[in-house]
């Protein structure tokens, strides 16, 4: 099984799966299925299989309304990915200060 951070890596990997995504962030409310696929020039199908990556990685719930789903952004969990990133960001910052004082030290 993916790990969580694995999962939503490979939703927002995709650039059609981060158009849905950002369309369901920016939407005043929730969105259907009809309303997202209209939005993408492929079948309502293609766009289904995206929502449901994107729901595995918890970016995305569903409601059911009759016979109608709605999707609604979670971008909350973008918070893992944050999280993941600012470890490497320390990292660098670590890194490129040693390099910093070494070269200030060797001048």
């Amino acid at each position: 099984m993916q790990d969580k951070i694995t999962k939503l890596f490979k939703a927002i990997a995709d650039p059609t799966r981060r158009d849905i995504f950002h369309a369901l962030v920016i939407a005043t409310s929730a969105l259907s299925i009809t309303q997202i696929s209209n939005q993408f020039e492929m079948t309502r199908q293609g766009v289904t299989k995206h929502i449901k990556t994107l729901e595995d990685a918890g970016l995305v719930y569903i409601e059911a309304e009759g016979r109608e789903r709605f999707c609604n952004a979670n971008p909350k969990e973008l918070q893992e990915v944050n999280k993941w990133l600012k470890f490497y960001e320390q990292f660098w910052d670590d890194k490129l200060g040693s390099l910093e004082n070494y070269l200030d030290n060797k001048a």
